[in-house]
């Protein structure tokens, strides 16, 4: 499917743990929706936090807008504390398919799945070049990573866009700024923000295994992690040490 101002923005499988991924039913005029707010971050997701998250929330431009609780990629009860944060890249080019494109797809329950045993596709965190979109709580476990896997059951999973028009630098930027709020929320080490690549991918009712994905693509090296993904983890720890200097990223 083609991206346009009349048409619904393809999605390629690119970082997606499933070959199959339909997006239908997207509307493409994007009001202040309801769902669609700050005042929400983080519900239900606290798990001890410091708070840090809901203070760099407007610098960070978040909105949140949940997938429903108790239906589509929710409609499973599946808690997680996180001890990891996973980054992704959407590899979807459309010029209509940013942050809350995704965000909808995710909220109207367009992201289905064929090989996962949720039947959908779940992250937590959207991301471009001027906004990021909260789709799941943050002791709610997503499926981005590697179906029954570490990755899905203790990561918070944040999709990069790349969407014609948005800058991949400032998308990477600010994808920084929030793990190292994420980190200082939760505890967690710079050696635990990884790229998908990281996870081995094991479908579940077949057990086949599909190795490991190269993504986010344009933060590895010949689809391995290398020096592009030690310049990010370095633009992390920038931001870290800021944090704790500032309380500010």
């Amino acid at each position: 499917m083609a991206g346009g101002a009349n048409s619904m923005p393809r999605m390629r499988p690119g970082c997606f743990p499933l070959l199959l991924v339909l997006l239908c039913g997207i509307g493409l005029a994007f009001g202040t929706g309801g769902c669609s707010s700050t005042g929400g971050l983080g519900k239900g997701g606290g798990l001890g936090g410091r708070g840090t998250l809901a203070r760099n929330a407007a610098t960070l431009g978040i909105h949140v807008d949940l997938i429903p609780e108790g239906r589509y990629g929710r409609h499973l009860k599946r808690p997680m504390r996180p001890r990891f944060i996973t980054v992704h890249a959407t590899e979807t080019y459309g010029a209509s398919a940013n942050a809350a494109t995704m965000a909808r797809a995710l909220r109207n329950g367009n992201l289905t799945a064929t090989h996962n045993l949720l039947g959908y596709l779940t992250w937590h965190f959207s991301v471009d070049q001027g906004s990021v979109y909260q789709s799941l709580p943050l002791n709610e476990r997503g499926e981005h990573a590697d179906y029954e896997g570490q990755g899905n059951k203790e990561s918070i999973g944040i999709e990069m866009c790349e969407n014609r028009g948005n800058s991949i630098p400032a998308t990477v930027d600010r994808t920084a700024k929030l793990c190292a709020v994420l980190m200082a929320e939760y505890g967690i080490p710079l050696q635990n923000v990884v790229p998908h690549y990281h996870w081995v991918q094991i479908r579940p009712r077949t057990g086949k295994n599909l190795g490991h994905k190269s993504c986010p693509h344009f933060l590895l090296d010949n689809g391995k992690p290398g020096a592009k993904w030690q310049g990010f983890l370095r633009k992390v720890d920038h931001y870290s040490k800021k944090l704790k200097l500032t309380g500010r990223v």
